[in-house]
């Protein structure tokens, strides 16, 4: 699925090195989906949700700051007519990314004056690609989890239109796009993040992650990284993009078994290797997150010296070393930062990035962490003066691919990413 809906103002970045698992067998993609109860609102050409819709303006999130699961979808039911004045025809201008999923366009919902750009709420409107491979099993699951799941750190599904071949998701727009493109975008209008800010968004997406797996049905996102976290005006971190999340285990059972789909770098090693899917798999990702933060470089970039391609590999044994954490930090923090809390965070990601899933923390203990370090308000020391040290920053991407024989083609998902943060 797509995962940008932000605004492009940040100007086009090179592809990702970031590997994308293989996507085959999508049709088992969501395949336990329909037991949280909203799957028949979508499974045939006949069924219409729009009688239990409650669409409105506001998110409702100010009156459930820690979530809520609705009892049925509240999605607005657009017709293609109505996107297509709201996106002037799709115009190549309100285009924001294009990949895998498709096109994600700008547009604008007005019913004073229908498509005048620039006037009413903004929206994101993603469009289906008849040819992509991504196509109505992970389309059905964003409908079928964001249709229900209210939290201030999930982007909001507004509605859907499913009209003849032509499938759209319609979402709230998010000003600053994605985190990925902030720690690795470059040009004069990338500003990098202070750290508080940093700080924020682990902590905006920590608590969204956590809502996730404490919700009665377990939901496991399945697909964490940096480009799937987007960022409202206020730098509020909210995760997006559905389409590979599945429900948990049931209490009879530790994980669920399922066909490896992610993406390389940050899928959890258990579910790499054997196709086990386990609540905290997402908590492997969400540390390879939290070193991306720390050290502004991706998790995968074979533009590094050989050895330091995977960054968690080349990494870990710095997360637990005070001075050597100094050497990895990224350089565009300019020093600006308190050490001991930058050490803390550090020391977080390695207890997620436990090998054995069972070891690592849970998303709630994850965010209690967080909000520790925040609240302790340390202060950023001013740096004294230093020579420059060489640090792989590049982000000159090359085409990748890696092949196993014992799992799916894995790939680097640039095909068609035109920008970051990009659609995948």
């Amino acid at each position: 699925m797509g995962n940008c809906w932000g605004s492009c103002a940040h100007g086009p970045t090179t592809p990702s090195t970031t590997g994308q698992l293989s996507s085959a067998g999508i049709s088992h993609a969501t395949s336990n989906t329909t037991s949280f109860g909203v799957s028949n609102a979508t499974s045939s050409r006949g069924s219409n949700i729009s009688a239990h819709s409650r669409f409105s303006a506001g998110s409702g999130d100010e009156e459930f700051p820690n979530g809520q699961i609705l009892p049925t979808p509240n999605l607005r039911v657009f017709s293609f007519a109505e996107l297509k004045v709201a996106t002037r025809n799709f115009k190549s201008d309100t285009l924001l990314g294009e990949g895998g999923f498709g096109q994600v366009y700008k547009g604008w919902l007005d019913e004073k004056a229908p498509g005048r750009n620039g006037s009413g709420t903004v929206i994101a409107v993603k469009r289906l690609n008849s040819e992509s491979l991504q196509g109505f099993e992970e389309w059905q699951a964003e409908v079928n989890f964001l249709g229900r799941l209210s939290h201030p750190h999930l982007v909001r599904l507004i509605g859907y239109c499913w009209e003849d071949k032509e499938l759209l998701l319609v979402y709230e727009f998010m000003q600053k796009g994605s985190l990925e493109n902030h720690l690795f975008g470059r040009g004069s209008a990338v500003q990098p993040l202070p750290w508080d800010t940093r700080l924020k968004i682990a902590i905006g997406a920590a608590r969204g992650l956590s809502f996730l797996h404490a919700s009665d049905k377990q939901v496991i996102y399945r697909d964490f990284k940096a480009s799937n976290i987007l960022i409202d005006g206020s730098y509020t971190a909210k995760l997006s993009d559905f389409g590979l999340a599945k429900l948990g285990p049931s209490a009879s059972q530790s994980h669920v078994t399922t066909r490896v789909m992610g993406t390389y770098g940050y899928a959890a090693p258990e579910y790499v290797a054997t196709g086990h899917l386990y609540v905290k798999s997402d908590v492997y990702g969400f540390g390879v997150v939290l070193v991306e933060i720390l050290t502004g470089l991706r998790a995968l970039d074979t533009n590094r010296p050989s050895g330091r391609h995977t960054l968690v590999d080349w990494i870990k044994p710095y997360l637990s070393d005070k001075r050597k954490l100094k050497s990895i930090m990224d350089s565009r923090l300019e020093g600006r930062y308190p050490a001991k809390a930058a050490l803390r965070i550090a020391q977080l990601a390695l207890n997620c990035l436990e090998s054995e899933h069972r070891h690592r923390p849970h998303m709630k203990e994850v965010v209690a962490t967080l909000e520790r370090i925040e609240a302790a308000k340390d202060k950023p020391v001013e740096p004294r003066a230093r020579p420059k040290r060489s640090m792989p920053h590049q982000n000159v991407q090359q085409p990748l691919q890696y092949r196993s024989p014992h799992h799916p083609v894995l790939t680097d998902g640039s095909r068609g990413h035109q920008y970051s943060p990009r659609v995948r």
